[in-house]
């Protein structure tokens, strides 16, 4: 069936069923040995269902792939919500980054559906987009510039402060320790995220 054709939207019970199916064949089976049949068969829905709504097999490992990041950005802003919406004075800015960077450790990159996510990416289909499209850095992009307008960071590009944030803290702990992360309570883990925070803040902090 061509990719090209106009998908239906349907039900969303019947889109999760199948978007839940195709995901955890192709975590078992694999892209290429996973047929659409299969997915039909475990979602409860034809194969013609399946066409109908994703087009085809690499159209749905896309959507697989869309969703995954879709919860996972989820948690990113749910953890900036929790870390850093309430700083209100300077002598917080350590205490709430690192708390941020570590929750973004655990909840996030230490979650089986980041694990599931790298997972796929690895596997034999092909996406047209790649996952997030720079939806984590922009959200917390949006989060620097609310510090910034508050007198708190000096932050003239929110984005560039983001992805300096981002590869000195969580991303040492990816570099360091590969998809299999250590747990953020580990004391190696604290230490590389507040070494990288303490040296955003000497970039961006105001005072």
């Amino acid at each position: 069936m061509p990719s090209t054709k106009t998908l239906r939207e349907g039900s969303a019970a019947k889109r999760a069923a199948i978007l839940s199916a195709a995901r955890d064949l192709f975590l078992s089976d694999g892209f290429d040995r996973t047929s659409v049949d299969a997915v039909s068969a475990r979602a409860g829905v034809s194969k013609r269902t399946v066409y109908d709504y994703f087009g085809d097999k690499n159209t749905l490992l896309q959507a697989v792939v869309d969703d995954i990041s879709d919860s996972l950005v989820g948690t990113v802003q749910r953890t900036l919500d929790a870390t850093l919406a309430r700083v209100t004075d300077p002598d917080q800015l350590q205490g709430a980054f690192v708390d941020f960077s570590l929750r973004i450790v655990t909840d996030m990159l230490g979650s089986a559906e980041y694990l599931t996510l790298i997972k796929l990416l690895g596997g034999e289909g092909h996406l047209s987009e790649a996952p997030f499209k720079d939806a984590p850095e922009d959200a917390v992009a949006a989060r620097l510039a609310v510090l910034a307008e508050a007198g708190l960071l000096v932050a003239p590009d929110p984005r560039l402060a983001a992805d300096h944030l981002i590869a000195l803290t969580f991303a040492v702990v990816l570099n360091r320790h590969g998809s299999t992360v250590v747990p953020a309570a580990d004391e190696r883990v604290r230490h590389l995220v507040t070494e990288g925070v303490r040296a955003f803040l000497r970039a961006y902090a105001s005072t």
